[in-house]
């Protein structure tokens, strides 16, 4: 019997953590938007994207059509905004969006659909409701629909902060940003990493939540390597443009090449001149460039940058074994150890608006002293994004990685400022196509 109660405890201990966690999420939603000046919410700040009023209510529709009639049992009381507001996906593929802010309906009509769904879901969801809903549609737990959607909405407070950081200044509130660490500059090596094995993905035996992608796990065999025990800054990167980077051919695939010609991509998005001076945009001001930043860039720049230093990007599988293992063998949680992240391991779970230097944290070190693998920017890989062998999409949400199993995207580890301390987790997946210059994303490079 006393068996039986502690188990009802600590499941009921676990739902009651869900639901804050839900709650502490919409926070950081609603905080980030609260960034935006009431005048500002109908912009479209990178072309490729929907404008900032449709993610006002894309977070609440997809937890609500996640959630609403197969597990809850609610019925709709507005499907043309449930369908409005369902598909997050960037537009991609058929030309840039060309809706106009008259066709989006008005701001506070969508805050009371926001509001109207938090009510209904939140009345569903307390008083110990989840214990009787053992099981949703398709027998998932909705202990696991529920971390669908916290992590889902932790995912859009990160993109859109790459959407915000290309607002207009003036068009934002300002935050407070945390003063850096001082640090001396970083002394650029690279690290002898042993041949090992990398335990990508996750078990479905472990009962731990991930994203269908990160399934199942595998072990993959890798040869010695050297790896940059910092990530590529600002500074390094700037001699690669001395150098005539973005002007040499063979530095680019074709693709790529043509891609940067037709845009007339010189320097990283993230970068603006001003009197022959270079500077970045951060997300509430201009700085003069911060050398000792890691830069960020697209796939395609990485890339150049890589054949121009005579190094490549590591695979999935090397960044893995540098980041996680260690000398004798085995694999850690984290870089550091088995520690919960923490502010002196590294600038992520929304610690920052912007970077630090590389070589702010020492203590995240890897056992094989490579440093800032967690947090500061994620950093591509050369991996194409592909499922690991089981695949098996989620039926719930078919198309969240399969749609982008098309050759066309790339693998990005690691995290940033404004990555949740949740999907720091070693089997957690990012991705991108390689032209994308916006997100918080940089590199490293390896020799093999």
């Amino acid at each position: 019997m006393r068996a039986a109660q502690d188990i009802a405890v600590y499941a009921d201990r676990a739902r009651r953590q869900l639901l804050e966690r839900m709650a502490d999420a919409r926070r950081r939603s609603d905080a980030l938007f609260n960034i935006v000046r009431a005048d500002s919410m109908y912009e479209r700040p990178i072309p490729e994207r929907h404008r900032i009023i449709f993610y006002v209510g894309h977070l609440e529709a997809f937890d609500w059509n996640l959630l609403h009639e197969n597990v809850l049992g609610l019925k709709s009381f507005h499907p043309e905004f449930d369908r409005l507001f369902a598909f997050g996906i960037d537009p991609v593929g058929g030309g840039l969006p060309s809706d106009q802010p008259s066709d989006w309906p008005d701001l506070e009509t969508v805050r009371d659909y926001v509001a109207r769904i938090r009510t209904s879901l939140d009345e569903k969801l307390e008083d110990g409701l989840l214990e009787s809903l053992s099981q949703a549609g398709d027998g998932f737990p909705v202990e696991m629909l529920l971390n669908v959607a916290i992590e889902h909405r932790l995912m859009h407070v990160e993109t859109l902060a790459y959407m915000l950081h290309q607002l207009a200044i003036d068009r934002k509130i300002p935050q407070e940003e945390p003063l850096d660490p001082v640090t001396p500059a970083a002394i650029h090596r690279m690290i002898e990493i042993p041949a090992g094995s990398a335990t990508l993905g996750l078990s479905r035996a472990d009962a731990t939540f991930g994203w269908d992608n990160e399934f199942e796990a595998n072990t993959v065999d890798v040869a010695a390597f050297e790896i940059d025990a910092y990530e590529v800054t600002n500074r390094e990167y700037l001699a690669f443009m001395a150098a005539g980077g973005y002007e040499t051919r063979a530095f680019w695939s074709d693709d790529d090449w043509n891609w940067k010609s037709t845009h007339a991509i010189s320097h990283p998005v993230f970068w603006t001149k001003e009197r022959d001076r270079w500077h970045n945009r951060s997300m509430f001001e201009e700085l003069s460039l911060p050398l000792d930043w890691p830069v960020y860039v697209s796939h395609a720049e990485a890339m150049a940058y890589a054949r121009w230093a005579g190094k490549s990007l590591p695979t999935e599988a090397q960044w893995h074994r540098a980041a996680y293992g260690a000398p004798d063998g085995s694999e850690r949680k984290y870089p550091w150890g088995t520690q919960e992240p923490a502010a002196r391991f590294g600038n992520f779970d929304f610690s920052h608006w912007n970077p630090t230097a590389v070589n702010a944290f020492p203590a995240g070190q890897s056992a094989f002293g490579v440093h800032d693998m967690l947090g500061n920017g994620w950093e591509w890989t050369a991996s194409v994004f592909a499922p690991f062998p089981g695949f098996t999409p989620f039926p719930f949400y078919r198309g969240y990685s399969a749609d982008f199993f098309d050759g066309k995207h790339f693998v990005m580890k690691g995290g940033s400022a404004r990555t949740a301390a949740c999907m720091l987790r070693p089997s957690f997946r990012n991705w991108f196509q390689s032209h994308y210059q916006y997100v918080y994303a940089g590199f490293r490079c390896v020799k093999n």
